[in-house]
């Protein structure tokens, strides 16, 4: 193979990270040239533009991008803070990856929600406007509420899943919080059907290109639709013909469900994870395309414009000088720590309180 332009070195400096008990298992890399990171990064990740010559160099290109991103993101961060390196989206540009693995479009859905909610609480006195939108309780995090909770722990949280190149991630966090907390009503944890909520579901959604787990919720239970065993819808990563059943094996959502904009009220978060159970949330990912572990503090803007993927809150852990959410992806267990990553609290990290949805099952 030979390479075009000037041969760039570069350090990945990753380090191995046992901090505050979370599991980081990174390879180190040493001063490689770009091209031999390069050529090991095509066959590691088994890319299949290997025997195309002109994909491979694009690809080179946006690889050496890449590297010099990742080490901007690695300057400056503390003990235990998010170490960036080589995922198997690291060939993509930036433009690429929220296409193909994000929804730059997510925000719209919830613009227009609050913007429903302001102009409503103008038609409603105060009272009436807390008592309809806001269920949880706002009290400060106390030494009442757990250090840890890790509803993992608890056998009630499913396999992390795969999305691949469906933009559903809005029915995947939804439907592992249905999953959860109907393992916590029943004792019973199942996989239930994503498939069915991404072909059916309407109220806005639009299958694998893209939704808004609010409106999946109210669609639910507007509707009164259970959600079926996965083994009875199971999952084919693209939008299909809608085959709901007249069936009464699936699992329907509660009508008290919220959905709340939380920023600014983490402490209020932080209750509904201890005391209820995992939430969906909706986030800004951008910048996870190249995230290996750690926890992220900065790097991550939380602004409602930016608000691109959903993902399952499963618990938290405050027992470190930085405490910090953690939160299922849906990017498959090669992503991350095993598919999780980690979000410090307080600070809005990744837009984190834009859209929190909690759900019981009937």
């Amino acid at each position: 193979m030979v390479f075009q332009g000037k041969t760039v070195f570069v350090a990945v400096c990753v380090i191995v990270l046992l901090f505050l008990g979370i599991p980081i298992h990174i390879e180190k890399e040493s001063d490689k040239p770009a091209e031999h990171l390069f050529t090991e990064y095509v066959s590691k990740f088994n890319k299949n533009y290997k025997s195309n010559i002109t994909e491979f160099m694009s690809r080179y290109e946006t690889f050496k991008e890449t590297l010099a991103h990742i080490r901007e993101l690695n300057q400056n961060q503390p003990p235990g803070g998010a170490v960036y390196g080589l995922t198997k989206f690291s060939d993509m540009s930036p433009g690429e990856f929220q296409e193909r693995h994000l929804q730059p479009r997510m925000h719209h859905h919830i613009r227009l929600r609050l913007q429903r909610r302001h102009n409503d609480s103008l038609h409603h006195n105060h009272h009436q406007h807390q008592h309809h939108h806001n269920h949880v309780q706002r009290r400060a995090v106390g030494d009442d509420l757990p250090l840890v909770v890790d509803w993992r722990k608890k056998k009630v949280v499913t396999p992390v899943r795969n999305q691949k190149t469906c933009g559903a991630c809005w029915a995947f966090s939804t439907v592992e919080t249905v999953e959860t907390m109907s393992a916590l009503k029943t004792g019973v944890l199942q996989s239930l059907s994503v498939q069915e909520v991404v072909d059916c579901a309407k109220n806005g959604n639009l299958g694998c290109d893209g939704g808004d787990s609010c409106n999946l919720v109210e669609w639910l239970v507007t509707n009164n639709v259970p959600v079926e065993p996965e083994k009875e819808y199971p999952l084919a990563w693209q939008t299909q013909t809608c085959r709901i059943k007249a069936s009464d094996t699936g699992v329907r959502v509660a009508p008290n469900f919220t959905c709340n904009y939380m920023v600014g009220e983490e402490d209020a978060l932080a209750r509904l994870l201890a005391r209820h159970g995992p939430v969906a949330v909706a986030v800004n990912a951008a910048n996870w395309q190249n995230y290996l572990g750690g926890i992220v503090q900065f790097h991550c803007d939380g602004a409602l414009q930016l608000i691109n993927h959903a993902v399952q809150l499963v618990g938290f852990d405050r027992t470190g000088p930085v405490p910090f959410y953690i939160a299922r992806n849906s990017w498959g267990t090669d992503f991350g720590d095993k598919g999780y990553i980690y979000l410090s609290m307080g600070a809005n990290t990744c837009g984190v309180g834009t859209e929190v949805v909690s759900l019981d099952v009937l």
